[in-house]
C-alpha cells in the first residue's frame, strides 16, 4: 500500500519501479485526480415492445421514444403463480439508432436494450412536478419481428 504523500509524488513525475519482480510505470498522464472516482451506470433490458416508437423533442434535439415491458415471475406458497410486469421507458437520442428504431420497430418486437438509467422532471396540466425515470438507450438490438 502506498502512503497518501507517495502517491502525490508519484502522480506529479514520471517513475518507474520494481514491484514483485514486475516493472511498473506511473506517468503523470496516465493517472486520474485523486478526488476522480469512477462510477457506472448501466442498464440491460430484454423485453417487448409495448407501443409504436413516437418522435419526440425539438429539431435540434430530436429524440425517439418507446415502452418496453419486462416481466417477473413469482410462485406463491399456495402453488399460484403469478407474472408481474414492469413498464420501461426507453429514450434513443443517437441519430442513427434513432431513425433505425423509429423506421422498424414495432409493437410487440422483442428487443434488448442497453443503456444508461435517467432521471428528470415534467410539469402535469395543473403545474405539479412530476418525477420521470427513463433509460437512455445506447444499443437497441431487434430479436425477432412482431410477425414471428
Amino acid at each position: 500500500m502506498m502512503s497518501r504523500a507517495l502517491l502525490k509524488l508519484v502522480t506529479k513525475t514520471a517513475v518507474t519501479s520494481s514491484v514483485s519482480g514486475q516493472a511498473v510505470r506511473f506517468a503523470a498522464q496516465q493517472v486520474e485526480p485523486s478526488r476522480m472516482e469512477k462510477t457506472l451506470n448501466a442498464v440491460t433490458l430484454l423485453g417487448r415492445v409495448g407501443g409504436e416508437p413516437q418522435k419526440r423533442g425539438t429539431e435540434e434535439h430530436p429524440v425517439v421514444i418507446f415502452s418496453l415491458a419486462t416481466h417477473t415471475n413469482y410462485k406463491y406458497d399456495t402453488g399460484e403463480f403469478v407474472q408481474r410486469t414492469d413498464w420501461h421507458r426507453i429514450c434513443v437520442f443517437k441519430p442513427t439508432l434513432r431513425d433505425t428504431v423509429y423506421t422498424y420497430l414495432k409493437k410487440g418486437q422483442r428487443v434488448y436494450v442497453s443503456g444508461r438509467l435517467t432521471y428528470g422532471e415534467i410539469k402535469d396540466e395543473s403545474g405539479n412536478p412530476r418525477t420521470t425515470t427513463a433509460i437512455v438507450a445506447d444499443d437497441v438490438i431487434f430479436f425477432q419481428t412482431s410477425d414471428s
